[in-house]
C-alpha cells in the first residue's frame, strides 16, 4: 500500500510540473536583456493604416520590432505590442525582458515575443 501512495504522489508531482511548465513556459524561460537600442521599428506603416480603410486593432497599431545590442556584442531581437517602445529611440540604453515562444510552436521556436520595457536610460559615454 505504501508503495502505491509513493508512486501516485510522484506521478502527481510530475504531471503537475508538466502542466505548470506548459502553461507558464514563456514566463519561466524569459530572459533579461540590458544594452543599447539599435532599432525600434513600428511594424504597421502609417500608409498601410490609412489605405486599408478598415479599423486597425490597437494591438496591431502599437506593434513594434525591437533590437538591442548587449555588452557582449550580441544583438537580441523581438516583436512586441508594448506601447512604451513608442518613446524609445536608437542610441538609448534599455533593460528589457524577452519572452520566448514555446518549442512546440514549431514555426516560431527560438524567437521572442512581447518584449517588455523595464527601464529606459541614457547610455554612459566612455
Amino acid at each position: 500500500m505504501k508503495k502505491y501512495v509513493i508512486i501516485g504522489s510522484l506521478l502527481l508531482v510530475v504531471i503537475l510540473a508538466g502542466v505548470i511548465t506548459v502553461q507558464y513556459y514563456t514566463y519561466l524561460f524569459a530572459k533579461e536583456v540590458t544594452g543599447e537600442i539599435l532599432k525600434v521599428e513600428r511594424v504597421n506603416q502609417q500608409e498601410m493604416v490609412i489605405t486599408s480603410g478598415a479599423a486597425v486593432p490597437a494591438s496591431q497599431l502599437f506593434s513594434f520590432a525591437v533590437s538591442i545590442k548587449d555588452g557582449a556584442g550580441e544583438i537580441h531581437t523581438a516583436s512586441t505590442e508594448d506601447r512604451q517602445w513608442a518613446v524609445a529611440q536608437p542610441g538609448q540604453c534599455v533593460e528589457a525582458k524577452y519572452f520566448p515562444y514555446p518549442p512546440w510552436n514549431l514555426d516560431k521556436t527560438g524567437t521572442y515575443h512581447s518584449a517588455r520595457l523595464i527601464r529606459l536610460f541614457e547610455c554612459k559615454k566612455p
